[in-house]
């Protein structure tokens, strides 16, 4: 089975593992209706989630999926170590904007994932990744990546003196 996950997906599980003790009930404003469904319906086809009681709940394979340890009591659903997610504390999830990538092998998950390093990533890093000029990966930060996707996209002064940015 194919554990990747498209940012849309990992940011719902992320959400519901964090904030909920892995109960799925908060998505990104831009995913509604029939876009809703669709997503569900994906991850419960590839048993990421499961049903109980009229909720959808992440199922250990959906632990498995994002790197996190599975539950030790599945009636609970809450991991034994939670990472941070990838969202503004202080946005409520009503509030969060999130416009996806609908390719896991896209330019912009490529990005999105060398700003999930721990050190960070320069922006001549990511123009020679991928083929970007720098003005582009700036408009990308603040335009997809800070207003639609909600993500914090943040700055430090690396000991070179460059300036490296991560997802803080």
């Amino acid at each position: 089975m194919d554990n990747q996950l498209t940012p849309a997906q990992h940011i719902i599980l992320a959400y519901a593992v964090n904030h909920t003790d892995g109960k799925i009930g908060w998505f990104p404003q831009n995913i509604n209706g029939g876009a809703r469904k669709k997503v569900l319906d994906s991850l419960f086809q590839r048993a990421l989630i499961t049903p109980s009681g009229g909720d959808w709940f992440v199922a250990a394979e959906g632990y498995d999926a994002m790197g996190m340890p599975r539950p030790g009591n599945k009636e609970q659903l809450k991991p034994d170590t939670i990472a941070e997610i990838d969202q503004p504390e202080a946005a409520a999830p009503e509030q969060a904007q999130s416009k996806t990538s609908k390719r896991q092998n896209s330019k912009q998950a490529q990005v999105i994932s060398m700003l999930r390093m721990p050190e960070g990533v320069t922006i001549p890093q990511i123009c020679a990744a991928t083929g970007w000029q720098q003005h582009s990966v700036r408009g990308m930060f603040s335009g997809v990546f800070k207003k639609k996707l909600g993500l914090t996209i943040v700055s430090v002064k690396t000991d070179a003196g460059d300036r490296a940015y991560r997802i803080g």
